[in-house]
């Protein structure tokens, strides 16, 4: 069973003042620590298959109305060939640091603006259609 607060917790608990370059590893052990093992994945930009698998369902690109416990996996780009993940705790998206700016964790990121998709644990979803039936582009 998901716990987002403990998920959160662990998350909020974790993060350094700047990047580490290890935003999938940490991410992964907040979802683990709120329940849920993911399957380990190289890159970040990888994970979105093992969320859904585990109950996360894709929301596309959404860009407001954020919960606490969303996730964000991030494609590639250039210079950053992994990709990024993160996880939202109600107030910041937070991978291995608190990410001041958004969902991009970075100016390359925020310049380069590349695609992105939020998931969300479906037991949180009794009111919020998923992607399949609603278009958040």
């Amino acid at each position: 069973m998901w716990n987002t607060e403990a998920a959160v917790k662990y998350l909020n608990a974790h993060a350094s003042p700047t990047s580490l370059g290890r935003c999938a590893e940490y991410t992964r052990l907040a979802i683990a620590a709120g329940g849920l093992a993911l399957i380990h994945h190289v890159s970040a930009k990888d994970y979105g298959s093992s969320l859904t698998t585990l109950g996360f369902a894709s929301f596309g690109q959404m860009t407001e109305g954020y919960l606490a416990g969303d996730v964000v996996v991030i494609d590639s780009i250039p210079g950053h060939p992994h990709g990024h993940m993160a996880m939202f705790n109600g107030a910041n998206w937070v991978s291995d640091f608190v990410q001041m700016h958004g969902l991009y964790p970075g100016p390359a990121y925020r310049s380069a603006r590349p695609r992105y998709t939020i998931y969300r644990y479906t037991v949180l979803c009794d009111t919020v259609k998923p992607l399949a039936s609603a278009n958040f582009a």
